[in-house]
């Protein structure tokens, strides 16, 4: 028995009609999927325990030293005296307690360069969710624009067949040679691959996404939607600079590890301070000669003499550093501008681009198409006229389709060096 073998165009009415019965979510808006991401990427959500973490250690920084307790008994012998065991007789016991006392508010420092360094891996979480939501809007606008080719495809791939149906109508009329109505039909593969490939790279997006989101959803039940189109509205470079001055997570990062060095620094300072260590004891003596003292109290205060080590290599380390900061602010600074100043010509070249494409080249490419069809109908046009007519229309949808996810993807970046939305 031969197995049976559908058309294409029935077998992807098959799937769709599949896909009808197959229970689907509610498609997904940009709002919405950022906000799910937020929640359920597990990258995101690991980042953000290194800050929990960093909030521990603040309490770790300003705890104090704990103060030495030591007790101790000596001289314990068993002696019989007049027949009587004295197991305790000629015992000195000591208990002492001692206390490092620090000086030069070390602990303050310690607990604000913690804070500090807190403040850092906040800056540096913002960070990577801002480069991990760049990512996510990559893909949204590659999955709305896949979306947008697949339709596309399919409009193109029924006109074709009505194309076809033209064509035999005249071949039956005898206005059409055999050769002819071959080469249209077999040109109609071509539509068939460029439908099944927006198929494909439509399912690689939306399962990329999945893997952000972090959800096992089929991807026949997963769906996004929003606009795609291009706005003409950009405000001036300057303003956009502005505001990634006043939000971009890695800028500030670097601007707060100067505050931190500079912390750093007057810590290493204290810390080749002197931190004196007050003691006191309690003693008892057995065998003490005056029946009045056996027992005693004693104080002492202990001083490390900082004459070699003086912590003059971190001090001059910490110096370094802050310089190293500024620097390294210096640096990002510039990166800031690079990024946004790149990221505004992108966009401003795909809407000059996209600009002739909205006014002339969509409506022209169109009508030449269908008065060539026309035409070719009636006996007016050639075959190559009309095969070249068709050609071209197919180039400037796909051109615009791809300028459009272009200037989104470039809309992207320029949020992305921004440090937060300011295109939608």
């Amino acid at each position: 028995m031969k197995p049976i073998r559908l058309p294409f165009a029935v077998l992807t009415v098959y799937l769709a009609v599949g896909a009808l019965h197959t229970p689907a979510q509610q498609p997904l808006g940009w709002e919405q999927l950022k906000a799910r991401f937020e929640a359920a990427n597990p990258q995101l959500k690991a980042d953000a325990l290194a800050v929990d973490e960093m909030k521990a250690a603040e309490v770790t920084a300003f705890l104090r030293p704990n103060p030495q307790l030591t007790a101790s008994a000596d001289g314990t012998q068993i002696a019989r005296h007049n027949g009587i065991w004295q197991p305790l007789v000629g015992t000195d016991a000591v208990s002492s307690f001692s206390y490092l006392h620090e000086r030069d508010h070390k602990r303050e420092l310690r607990q604000q360069s913690a804070r500090e360094g807190t403040a850092i891996t906040a800056s540096e979480h913002a960070d990577l969710e801002r480069n991990l939501l760049f990512n996510l809007r990559a893909l949204y606008v590659a999955t709305l624009q896949a979306k947008t080719v697949v339709r596309l495809s399919k409009e193109d791939l029924d006109y074709y067949d009505h194309l076809i149906q033209i064509s035999r109508d005249r071949y039956r009329a005898g206005d059409l040679a055999q050769i002819d109505l071959d080469r249209i039909e077999l040109l109609r593969v071509q539509y068939e691959a460029e439908m099944q490939q927006a198929i494909v790279n439509l399912r690689t997006s939306k399962i990329q996404l999945l893997q952000l989101l972090n959800d096992r959803t089929p991807v026949e039940q997963f769906d996004v939607t929003g606009t795609f189109d291009f706005s003409e509205e950009v405000k001036p470079l300057d303003d956009y600079r502005q505001v990634a001055l006043d939000n971009r997570p890695d800028l500030r990062a670097a601007l707060q590890t100067i505050e931190q060095s500079d912390t750093n620094h007057k810590l290493a300072i204290a810390n080749g301070s002197t931190d004196p260590t007050f003691s006191s004891w309690y003693t008892w003596n057995a065998s003490n000669n005056n029946p009045n003292a056996t027992q005693t109290l004693g104080l002492s205060v202990s001083v490390p003499l900082r004459i070699f080590d003086r912590n003059q290599g971190e001090k001059q380390r910490t110096q370094i550093d802050i310089d190293r900061s500024r620097q390294l602010t210096d640096a990002a600074r510039a990166q800031v501008f690079s990024d946004v100043d790149s990221a505004y010509e992108q966009v401003t070249s795909s809407i000059e681009l996209l600009k002739p494409y909205k006014a002339r080249y969509n409506d022209q490419a169109q009508r030449v198409r269908d008065t060539i069809t026309y035409s070719y109908q009636h006996g007016g046009a050639s075959l190559m006229d009309f095969l070249n007519a068709q050609s071209d229309y197919r180039q400037v949808q796909l051109a615009y389709v791809q300028l459009i996810g272009t200037y989104l993807t470039a809309a992207g970046q320029l949020n992305l060096a921004a440090g937060r939305e300011v295109l939608p």
